[in-house]
């Protein structure tokens, strides 16, 4: 046999012997792409301000540590958004502004490059933060016909000779809205999803005639917003719906609709008016649904109930059912004042677990009671000057804020839910925890306020996430304002939650929060907050991949990962 043909057989037995070798080696599954942050995004008291953190790596195995668990394949609840709310008092501030400043501001609340905020609320009518309060649209009494109907009050502006520091007498609460809207209609990302409520009906409509009876001696203390007459219940669903349709003729769509601010009322201290579960039911399923779809507004979002937390369950257990054949109601609204550290994620997961058709939207939460000395006979834990608020990072950042917490008799042993707090960490914590256990949005209330916190024509002063001086045309944009704007340019609406889990090893309960949400393209947002005054090293573990991350002390951080 010649030397060549002897080097091919051997060549290919060679060959036959690697291949069945290779054949009987265990096969294993291909390792997936490693995965990357695509940003990292940090607002902290060390005074970053959305600003960006070095990227990180992915690497195979299981976490151990702290761990924040995210499972991407495991979708729960669609987003409806993250926003704040268009209030009259912030339309007032607004207009002490040169028209191209004020521009500049409403850019960085709405315009694409600045918050891109997508989910608002407005008031229907006169509202505690209205600058001269008690009015309505319809405003003589008895004209259930609605002939006098007029929304001229969110129009007409302010007069130089009443308002003298006001730079454009011809701005208000329709002009910013509509102002707001020109900006999103000039970029790509153009939704803004707008909820009305109403604090109470014209006066002429309820039992006490007038829009609210604060507590006096001779009232025994006992204030009222009043009840709709039963003659005039399906009067005020025509109101409302003579609102929508006077609001979508000025160019503004109304998305959702509460039948009232804050139905178990507020002892009278200004504008307001009760509804108990029962008669809100009855309103909603025999007046107000029906009015809406015969006006061809069967596309409205109706929330229903829009107060307090702690109340969702007896609400939603009256209310929900009595809707399942006619299917009027989107699903509930809820605040957050009965407590300034509490979220109440298990009546969240309850209402939920019971009634999963319907949404919950967090539709109002500010810092309360801001600009407002404690009474004579009361401490003010918080030590608060006049304004030490305004151009203050630090008391955004510390626990500074008191609400209903003075040592009062009437607080006992609500003090509790009410202690000092941080209020960076209030809204922070408010956000994640909700949107992790089934929220599909969360609205602030004024966007702007002036540096005490008004105007309020009952003294009602609070903070907003942009305060002005009003005198000095000095903006002050707050971290809150940072916060919310964080959370609002990373999850957008038709975002859907995803399941996530943790491991927090030594850590207190409260020292980190967090929840994630992904989108169409798959881009996944994941929001940490530390609450606590140590830096905190985490994984984030995503499948068999997890991450390093270190999250500074008293810190919100957004991290993305593209999937």
């Amino acid at each position: 046999m010649q030397k060549t043909t002897r080097h091919i057989i051997f060549t290919l037995v060679l060959v036959s012997l690697v291949l069945m070798g290779c054949a009987m080696l265990p096969t294993s599954e291909p390792q997936a792409p490693a995965l990357s942050t695509s940003e990292i995004i940090l607002t902290s008291a060390n005074g970053d301000r959305q600003a960006l953190q070095e990227n990180v790596e992915f690497t195979n195995g299981q976490a151990t540590g702290v761990v924040v668990q995210v499972f991407p394949d495991q979708i729960k609840q669609t987003i409806d958004g993250i926003g704040t709310s268009f209030t009259e008092s912030s339309a007032y501030v607004l207009a002490h502004l040169d028209p191209a400043d004020r521009m500049k501001v409403m850019q960085n609340i709405y315009g694409q490059d600045g918050a891109n905020f997508s989910l608002t609320r407005t008031h229907v009518g006169a509202c505690d933060f209205s600058v001269e309060g008690k009015y309505s649209y319809a405003e003589q009494a008895g004209d259930t016909a609605l002939t006098s109907f007029t929304i001229k009050e969110d129009t007409e502006g302010f007069a130089l000779a009443d308002h003298p520091g006001v730079k454009d007498t011809t701005y208000d609460l329709l002009p910013m809205i509509q102002e707001a809207l020109k900006i999103k209609q000039s970029q790509e990302d153009s939704e803004l999803r707008i909820i009305a409520s109403a604090w109470t009906a014209p006066a002429w409509m309820k039992d006490i005639e007038d829009y609210y009876q604060p507590m006096t001696a001779e009232n025994g203390w006992q204030g009222s917003g009043g009840s709709l007459k039963p003659e005039y219940v399906s009067t005020y669903a025509d109101y409302l719906i003579k609102y929508f349709q006077a609001y979508e003729d000025a160019g503004v769509d109304i998305w959702g609709l509460t039948p009232v601010n804050e139905p178990h009322g507020n002892n009278g201290q200004w504008e307001s008016m009760n509804f108990s579960p029962e008669s809100q039911s009855e309103f909603v399923q025999h007046h107000l649904g029906p009015g809406l779809r015969d006006a061809g507004l069967g596309d409205a979002k109706l929330l229903i109930f829009d107060q307090n937390r702690d109340g969702m369950e007896e609400w939603s257990n009256v209310l929900f059912p009595a809707d399942k054949e006619n299917k009027f109601i989107y699903g509930m609204a809820v605040h957050w004042y009965e407590s300034t550290i509490g979220v109440y994620e298990d009546i969240f997961d309850m209402v939920h677990a019971k009634f999963p058709d319907y949404t919950i939207i967090h539709t109002e939460g500010c810092i309360d009671d801001l600009g407002k000395p404690a009474p004579a006979d009361c401490w003010d834990p918080a030590g608060r000057t006049e304004t030490n608020w305004f151009n203050n990072d630090e008391f955004w950042w510390t626990p500074s804020a008191s609400d209903w917490a003075y040592a009062v008799p009437w607080v006992g042993d609500g003090v509790k839910d009410h202690p000092l707090y941080t209020p960076v960490h209030r809204y922070a914590r408010n956000i994640i925890v909700s949107l992790d256990h089934w929220a599909t949005g969360w609205v602030d209330w004024n966007i702007v306020l002036d540096q005490q916190g008004g105007p309020n024509h009952v003294g009602n002063f609070c903070g907003a996430p942009i305060m002005i001086d009003t005198e000095s045309q000095d903006v002050y944009y707050t971290p809150i304002f940072d916060v919310l704007s964080q959370f609002s340019r990373s999850i957008r609406p038709g975002d859907r939650a995803v399941q996530t889990a943790k491991r927090i090893a030594s850590l207190n309960d409260d020292d980190i929060h967090f929840c994630a949400t992904i989108n169409e393209m798959g881009m996944l947002s994941v929001q940490v907050l530390n609450t606590s005054a140590s830096p905190i090293d985490y994984k984030l573990e995503i499948g068999d991949q997890f991450a390093e991350i270190h999250i500074p002390e008293n810190s919100v951080q957004t991290v993305r990962v593209e999937l």
